[in-house]
């Protein structure tokens, strides 16, 4: 996780004044790990740093937050009534749209001692900062969220996963908005024309209308998720055909064994050997969850999260 900027940004455009609460360090066992963060506004917020009463008092600070910044560390005991039993620094941050163009680098490192210099004297970056942000830009990667030396160091957000929803009828609404709060998922959506979209859609889903969607495959990323889920049957044969060319990391297909196993022949009769075909999941989901269009989507996501768990599982065993 890193600092979700586009978040920030759609925030502050909504509700003016924003505050984010970001986890800045942990000692112990802790609801969440450093960096995840929530947005507060008057009446609403977004995002969770875990819950329960921490969460709880976080946000009515934030509401009440006078100065542009705080840190505030926290036992989570018998203080707060929660078993975890660690403590959690916080780090509380005003935002208005002002502030919003000074978040235009790949890692947002910013000092946040509770007594900030003047403006006309610029921060000295620590030294140990300094060598984390070298570090970072010398091997290109990221620096985990992390409190050093007085300061806060965070890399942009950049959600890793491609997905592609292809359709936007009950079944694909019911994929956006289940997939589109998750953290690491870059969501792109395509139907056959703008007025197929609902009118709210989630935030982090990009729309695409086109007319002939087998045609935008070839833009796709060789490891992208797709999940085909058209009005119509001739759209999904054309977009399967089109997808087992291109390459995908995982590609499912809606529909019941029975037309699974007629694209079977119809894609074999387009040329396509058995086990290129094989790589298509048909159906999607959990059958057993049911064929309401949320327990389609619920299963679908539990399939993606899987899949890229152990993805990163065997990235791991690799390093």
């Amino acid at each position: 996780m890193g600092f979700d900027v586009a978040a920030l940004r759609r925030a502050v455009g909504d509700h003016g004044r924003v505050v984010r609460v970001v986890i800045a360090a942990i000692r112990g066992s802790s609801p969440r790990e450093p960096g995840t963060a929530m947005l507060v506004w008057d009446g609403g917020q977004s995002g969770t740093i875990g819950g329960g009463t921490l969460e709880f008092e976080a946000a009515a600070a934030a509401r009440l937050q006078a100065v542009a910044r705080t840190l505030s560390t926290h036992a989570l005991g018998p203080g707060l009534g929660q078993c975890c039993g660690g403590a959690v620094t916080l780090l509380s941050e005003v935002y208005h749209a002002a502030d919003l163009a000074a978040l235009d680098e790949e890692i947002i490192a910013r000092p946040v001692s509770p007594a900030p210099m003047p403006p006309s004297m610029p921060p000295s970056i620590p030294m140990p900062v300094k060598r984390i942000l070298a570090a970072a830009r010398s091997q290109g990667i990221a620096p985990a969220p992390q409190l050093a030396e007085g300061w806060m160091i965070e890399p942009v957000h950049r959600p890793g996963q491609p997905v592609w929803i292809w359709g936007a009828g009950h079944v694909g609404r019911a994929l956006a908005g289940v997939l589109a709060p998750l953290p690491d998922l870059d969501i792109t959506w395509v139907d056959t024309a703008a007025d197929r979209f609902p009118a709210q859609v989630p935030p982090g889903a990009a729309t695409v209308p086109a007319s002939d969607p087998a045609l935008l495959v070839p833009h796709a990323p060789e490891n992208a998720m797709h999940l085909v889920l058209t009005y119509s049957h001739a759209l999904d044969l054309a977009l399967c055909h089109a997808l087992l060319r291109r390459g995908f990391a995982f590609a499912g297909l809606i529909g019941s064994k029975t037309k699974w196993a007629r694209f079977r022949s119809r894609l074999a009769a387009l040329g396509h050997s058995p086990e290129q075909i094989s790589r298509i999941t048909c159906p999607i989901g959990d059958p057993q969850l049911g064929k309401h269009p949320q327990m389609i989507a619920v299963g679908v996501a539990a399939q993606l999260l899987r899949l890229s768990a152990e993805d990163e599982l065997r990235k791991d065993r690799r390093a």
